[in-house]
């Protein structure tokens, strides 16, 4: 083979071997990118799956924080937190006050009281009881910040039943209104209205008063507790000086009778509305932990009905009423004193003493001895006054306590004959002078124990002197 030849051989077997060796590249080359192609769908599956659990965590989440917050929403509007002071707006209790100071929602709040009266003097058949007096549910619902709904539903005497020992007890609505608040000086409410009058006819919740009984005057001459239909406009119109003032449906005069003009409240039920009375209150706090204040109601009472008797005649009477009540409070280094005073003059009261329904008898066919009705005649005048003193002492006895523990005394005297029509004549039944001791004690503000007794020395008292023990709370 000439050197030419062998060259040409060799040349065409490098070629030969580098083509393979190409082909055998190219095959490589390609299966390395499938596998990468492999590789990279895979990678984008794997960051598929995570980014999906990633958003669908933050979905937890988000969950999660929302019923998390919802949570704590509803909690704020359900419970009374112990950590923040008790706190009253316009004029209600701490618990009922609390729909204006929470969060828009609903909000349940209440009161109870119970107690065992025991009878020291065995007065007309008196006997001791113990009585789980009412029960209060609030439910309120804050739409925003200026249109409120409060209500406050009561059980009273814990059944509806008659029983063999008594009575039956009651469900009411105790007051349901509509708050418009657009101003801080003036805001409207409508509805069923506790009438602003006196300390405990609006804030009556046992904590923040004492002794297992309301005060007498505040039952007797002003009718706690007095609800009624109406409207009206309250609000601050200088710094702390407060007013309150509504048209209501009027009381029906065909309930009073010779202990006062308690029998009239209708209470929303129905009322009879061709009478309307206007009432108003305003409330100075001159420094923290005094007040002073009056109210006033004015308006006729006799709904058009018809009083009298057949001898006497029918009449239409209006009843016109008048009422004046006048308060102040101080509280200040553990040291409390209350002091009020109500009178009620009644016009067309001879009318009213022509009625059977109303004195208990005919006086035209059954004429009483020396013009004196035995306690049955209704007065054209009406007065009432107590005055309340109360020191806590818990501080000297535990220092840097928050407990409450306070010795009170209450006078009280009140008469619902102060004066009657002319020819009429009273027999001092309902003439009252009452004298109360007690003592409070408070573990937390919200809960408080009472023991107190009462001595009534009314002529021909038909009121058991008594010794009480019990317990309020609110929430």
């Amino acid at each position: 083979m000439t050197p030419g030849r062998t060259i040409t051989v060799v040349v065409c077997l490098v070629l030969i071997g580098s083509g393979s060796a190409l082909a055998a590249a190219d095959d490589q080359l390609e299966r390395l990118e499938r596998e990468q192609e492999k590789l990279r769908q895979e990678i984008d599956r794997v960051r598929d799956q995570v980014e999906q659990k990633a958003k669908s965590t933050s979905e937890v989440e988000r969950r999660q924080g929302i019923l998390a917050r919802e949570i704590a929403a509803l909690r704020e509007a359900l419970v009374l937190p112990g950590n923040k002071a008790l706190q009253s707006a316009y004029g209600l209790g701490p618990a009922a006050s609390k729909v204006y100071l929470s969060n828009p929602g609903l909000s349940i709040g209440g009161y109870g009281e119970f107690s065992f009266r025991g009878a020291v003097a065995d007065k007309d058949g008196s006997t001791d009881t113990f009585d789980f007096a009412r029960f209060v549910l609030y439910a309120g619902y804050k739409y925003n910040d200026w249109l409120v709904l409060n209500t406050e539903v009561e059980f009273e005497h814990a059944t509806t039943q008659s029983t063999a020992s008594s009575g039956g007890g009651d469900v009411e609505v105790e007051f349901a209104t509509l708050d418009f608040l657009p101003y801080k000086f003036l805001n409207f409410r409508g509805g069923l209205v506790l009438v602003p009058m006196g300390f405990i006819n609006e804030l009556h919740e046992p904590p923040f008063y004492h002794g297992n009984r309301r005060p007498p005057v505040e039952t007797q001459i002003l009718p706690t507790t007095w609800r009624a239909n109406g409207a009206g406009v309250f609000g601050e119109i200088l710094p702390d000086l407060e007013y309150r003032t509504y048209a209501i449906t009027s009381l029906n005069a065909k309930g009073f009778r010779a202990d006062g003009i308690r029998g009239g409240r209708q209470s929303g039920n129905r009322e009879f509305a061709a009478d309307w009375s206007w009432v108003a209150r305003l409330d100075y706090t001159p420094l923290p932990g005094t007040l002073i204040g009056g109210s006033l109601l004015l308006g006729d009472q006799g709904q058009d009905e018809v009083y009298g008797n057949d001898v006497d005649g029918f009449f239409d009477a209006d009843v016109f009423t008048q009422i004046y009540e006048a308060h102040t409070q101080l509280r200040r280094y553990g040291f409390e004193l209350r002091a009020l005073v109500a009178a009620i003059a009644l016009d067309d009261a001879g009318i009213l003493n022509t009625d059977p329904e109303i004195v208990g008898f005919d006086p035209a066919t059954d004429p009483p001895a020396n013009n004196t009705l035995p306690g049955a005649a209704v007065g054209d005048f009406m007065l009432g006054y107590y005055t309340e003193i109360a020191y806590d002492v818990m501080p000297w006895l535990i220092a840097d306590t928050t407990q409450y523990l306070a010795p009170w005394f209450r006078y009280s005297h009140f008469d619902t004959q102060e004066s009657l029509p002319r020819g009429l004549h009273a027999d001092g039944a309902q003439n009252h002078t009452v004298y109360e001791f007690g003592l409070s004690y408070k573990p937390i503000t919200q809960v408080v124990v009472k023991l107190d007794t009462t001595f009534d020395d009314a002529a021909g008292d038909t009121v058991p002197d008594e010794i009480a023990i019990g317990a309020g709370f609110i929430f």
